[in-house]
């Protein structure tokens, strides 16, 4: 082989290279982005929890203005709390449910609130600016940029919907609505379920082989975890968990007499307490059962890798977990600390089936 040859040989094999580079970063380049996002699905689950607090020392309707930009500052003056409360005064709850309410005591709910939006807006700039800066250093691997962004579009819209879910409740009914309130729930979990698994999947290859039954099956319990969380929404919005403080029974009953007591019939799927909180205990029978199943086929099938039976294991500690939680909070009328456990619990058993569904992938 000639120089000339050889030199264009070389060169051929290096741009070669250097396009597999790009195109697949090492896994010591993506570890940092995977850590990141793993940073803001932590920083997400507190934010569901805090917002879970909020919403059950009824805080949520004590700030009554969305101000994203102007709102990062809480009131500081004597004549700021004043203004922020005369606010609060012209709404549905203080007229209807916290009349003669002092002023320390809306100090208690206006901070809950507060502390809920300042969370997530920090959770914006914890993803932004991180963001941009691997965006600029070209740290973000090829394929998962436009996956990043559409998160990040996807939580600005979390914050507009978590204030048209407000704005339901200061009009008229001292409530927010129950179907707002689990669409804001439900964006939450969504956006924590699309982090984590651009996390994972920037930490751990794709498996050389997956066999089909279980990996379905895991896809299958992710979608149901889902479904049972956006359940809870409804609960949390209709109150229902201070209703039928028994187990296994509902009263006496495997499905309470007022399951269709309203008419139309669907309204009972959203604002009928009995049907909301049967529907909620229905999908979690459902998976104290699949669950179990599922984790008996990782055993049985055959090509099953080590890690994908470990996370089969660490789903069903949690699904053991979150059942005693839901249990204890509908028992003892929903204490707050319990009810805050039960809606983390919620989301750490859906990063669990995630975790099972992508070692299967």
């Amino acid at each position: 082989m000639q120089a000339s040859d050889r030199f264009t040989h070389r060169t051929a094999n290096e741009r070669a290279s250097v396009a597999v580079d790009v195109r697949r970063p090492p896994a010591a380049d993506s570890r940092p982005v995977a850590i990141w996002l793993l940073v803001c699905c932590a920083l997400l689950l507190a934010m569901v929890v805090v917002g879970g607090v909020t919403r059950l020392t009824h805080s949520g309707l004590s700030i009554t203005e969305w101000q994203p930009i102007v709102g990062t500052l809480p009131p500081i003056s004597d004549e700021h709390w004043r203004i922020a409360f005369e606010k609060y005064q012209a709404t549905p709850e203080y007229l209807q449910v916290n009349r003669g309410m002092s002023l320390d005591a809306f100090k208690q709910i206006f901070w809950w609130e507060y502390f809920h939006r300042l969370l997530g807006r920090a959770i914006g700039v914890a993803f932004l600016l991180p963001y941009l800066w691997f965006f600029v250093r070209k740290r973000i691997p090829s394929g998962y940029g436009v996956a990043l962004l559409a998160i990040f579009v996807l939580g600005a819209l979390q914050g507009a919907l978590g204030w048209y879910m407000v704005a339901s409740g200061l009009v008229n009914d001292p409530r927010v609505s129950p179907l707002r309130l689990t669409a804001h729930l439900g964006l939450a979990v969504a956006i924590f379920g699309a982090m984590f698994w651009v996390a994972l999947s920037l930490l751990q290859p794709r498996a050389d082989a997956a066999t089909r039954g279980p990996r379905h099956f895991a896809f299958a319990l992710c979608a149901l975890v889902y479904m049972m969380i956006l359940a809870g929404g409804l609960v949390a919005g209709t109150r229902a968990g201070f209703a039928y403080n028994s187990f296994p029974l509902m009263n006496g009953r495997l499905a309470p007499a007022e399951l269709f007591a309203l008419e139309p019939w669907y309204l009972n799927f959203v604002t009928n307490v009995a049907t909301v909180q049967f529907d909620h205990r229905l999908l979690a029978w459902i998976l104290a059962l699949a669950i179990p199943l599922f984790w008996w086929r990782t055993r049985i099938t055959r090509g099953v890798a080590e890690r994908s039976r470990l996370a089969a294991d660490l789903l069903l500690a949690m699904l053991l977990v979150q059942f005693t939680l839901g249990v204890a909070t509908l028992l003892l009328v929903v204490p707050l600390a319990l009810a805050a456990a039960h809606q983390a619990g919620a989301v750490l058993l859906f990063a669990g089936a995630l975790y099972a569904a992508h070692t299967l992938r």
